[in-house]
């Protein structure tokens, strides 16, 4: 089986001279993953749930429904009992027992163990401190329960009022309707990035699964930033020393309109009392309908346009504005909003006018971003997940470990692995596969072992699950490392490229890469001619293959390199108009090895340094 190693483009701003800059982008997208032969990759970075802030609850003049606690019967959709208005909640209010009958419990005795020995095993005492704190952080999972707690009541009745105040939908008479959407409520705690509970969030999730295509929506696709954008925005934001401002927008995928016809289902325990029958016709999306993020887009995408940002055709989340010497960027994803420019002026402008279309919250300085934690440093802006690692490990008990030095042994045997015994469930495989995903977004010193843990997905044995806990026990020893991002100018880009076919060197294997990594800086190219950065110099791609760096600049065309034609023709054009260099660099300073190959400590720790990993208390 032949496999091809991936390459990778980089922010030059390292201290090594191949890249003098730290931003190393590769798990930002930079890092091109071709199915070459038979490569599998680590699929694109998606975020952990979005953050969704309601405003203040405001009573309502006229509407008064109320509040109708469900059974404590296995359905929790059905209402049984009623309770005072959502303005009249208070921290008070319990849903009404069902009758029940109490079971006498069967007799028992204490038993206390011994070993032969004859000594008594201590008894495992209830920790009530640590009991007590950690009941206030359980979230609801069904109606009944978040009456309990005036605080998720309060987060219920913020919600159901600005669906109100919204004119989402209207009751209507459900003779004729076809098809009815369901509806739930969804609990979150909200956090900030230091662990403690920022808000208690209750959000009403549309039954998505109950539309039809074709007839209750039509398009749902809707675009969010690329990390390969985010990164490099935050990247001439730090170079220039320009502020760093964090948005979010309140019931997002309430302000827009669809434009199909959709019922839903009354939301449980809001059931108005005068139209018990009645059920909800919808005049703005929801969160859960499958057109409501593109309807939202859209919505904030004209307003944007309206004002004078231009939408970038390399990323269409990403929007510039440029007025005279004023250059501003702004990045969307879904409802969090990065601003950032050279006219703070011109920054809070937009954020009145947004608010004024809007109902947002300005919070801040940017410090805590879809689950990123952002550190202002004087060398720079750090970019750490330290609490979402801890919390990681934490769910799979592996707080108390002794840390080891690399994410993998560096035996190469690990690659062809099919011994072991399948697991009976692969569901908590998969899913802490999918949570080091997301850290390797930070962590590019773990991309290499993920990606390959991600290759077992299907049938994973207890071998493999074996080499995901060794990362997991690499991550708690170094659970304090970030990105970090040099204040350094002028700005250069830089690439590596690299290429193993059957572990064994191949010119072809390699010149593809480089091939691979020119497209891929073409689009990094196009995207800061977007954001008006004008490099001093063309990038530079560095191979450590001889034959391959020759061969880019020989104007040749050989019979035997007919099945590399297209990616010849294409690099040759790049490096003769001048868009690129292509250079030799010795194996010892390949960056990219970090990211393609198990490393012996001494190498892993001086490459992860060059990419600009760095613990978060540094000097």
């Amino acid at each position: 089986m032949a496999t091809l190693k991936e390459d990778t483009v980089t922010l030059s701003k390292l201290a090594s001279p191949y890249s003098p800059m730290s931003p190393y982008l590769s798990p930002f997208g930079l890092m091109h993953s071709q199915p070459r032969l038979t490569t599998t990759t680590v699929s694109d970075w998606i975020p952990p749930v979005i953050t969704i802030l309601i405003p203040s609850p405001a009573q309502l003049p006229s509407y008064t429904p109320e509040i109708q606690a469900p059974d404590l019967a296995p359905a929790a959709d059905h209402i049984s009992n009623t309770f005072p208005p959502p303005h009249q909640l208070g921290p008070t209010l319990q849903p009404e027992p069902a009758s029940q009958q109490v079971s006498t419990p069967a007799p028992h005795h204490s038993m206390t163990t011994r070993a032969k020995n004859h000594i008594t095993k201590p008894i495992q005492k209830l920790n009530l401190h640590t009991h007590l704190a950690s009941f206030p952080s359980s979230e609801p999972t069904s109606v009944a329960q978040a009456l309990k707690d005036s605080n998720w009541c309060k987060a219920m009745s913020e919600e159901y009022d600005a669906l109100v105040r919204n004119g989402t939908w209207e009751l209507v008479s459900p003779t004729g309707i076809t098809n009815l959407v369901g509806c739930k409520w969804v609990f979150r705690i909200k956090r900030n990035s230091d662990g403690s509970i920022d808000r208690f969030k209750a959000c009403l999730v549309a039954k998505g699964f109950h539309q039809r295509p074709g007839v209750d929506y039509l398009e749902t696709f809707s675009p969010v930033i690329k990390p390969t954008t985010m990164i490099l925005v935050l990247s001439i934001a730090v170079s220039n020393g320009w502020s760093l401002r964090q948005l979010d927008v309140n019931n997002a995928f309430l302000q827009g309109t669809i434009s199909e016809t959709v019922y839903m289902a009354q939301p449980p325990g809001f059931i108005d009392a005068d139209k018990p029958t009645h059920v909800c016709k919808l005049h703005k999306a929801i969160y859960g309908l499958k057109q409501a993020p593109r309807t939202w887009y859209h919505e904030l995408c004209q307003f944007l346009v309206d004002f004078g940002f231009k939408n970038s055709h390399s990323d269409t989340s990403l929007f510039v504005l440029h007025a005279g010497t004023n250059l501003l960027y702004l990045l969307v994803y879904v409802d969090d909003i990065i601003i950032t420019g050279n006219s703070d002026d011109l920054v809070s402008q937009v954020v009145e006018c947004l608010a004024q279309r809007f109902s947002l919250k300005d919070l801040g300085p940017l410090s805590y971003f879809l689950g990123v934690e952002v550190v202002h440093h004087r060398h720079g802006l750090l970019l750490s997940q330290r609490r979402y690692i801890k919390d990681l490990l934490t769910r799979t008990n592996m707080q108390a470990i002794k840390p080891i030095h690399t994410p993998l042994p560096t035996s190469s045997s690990f690659i062809k692995l099919s011994s072991g015994s399948p697991l009976s469930d692969p569901t908590k495989y998969r899913t802490v596969v999918g949570n080091l995903q997301f850290v390797s977004l930070t962590r590019s010193d773990i991309s290499f072992a993920v990606n390959k843990m991600s290759q077992f997905m299907h049938q994973p044995t207890d071998e493999h699950w074996t080499l995901v806990k060794r990362i997991l026990c690499y991550l708690s020893g170094t659970i304090n490392d970030g990105l970090l991002l040099h204040r350094t100018l002028p700005l250069s880009l830089h690439a590596f490229s690299d290429s193993i076919h059957a572990f064994s060197d191949a010119d072809w294997a390699e010149y593809h890469s480089i091939a691979a990594t020119a497209a891929e800086l073409c689009w990094v190219c196009s995207l800061l001619s977007e954001l008006c950065i004008n490099l001093v110099s063309p990038p530079i791609v560095y191979c450590d293959n001889v034959g391959a760096t020759q061969l880019s600049s020989n104007l040749v065309f050989h019979s035997r390199m007919k099945h590399m034609a297209v990616d010849y023709h294409f690099l040759r054009d790049q490096v003769q108009s001048g868009a690129l260099r292509v250079a030799h660099v010795s194996s010892a300073d390949q960056l990219v090895d970090l990211l393609t190959k198990p490393l012996p400590h001494s190498q892993f720790q001086k490459l992860r340094v060059k990419i600009g990993l760095f613990p978060c208390g540094l000097s």
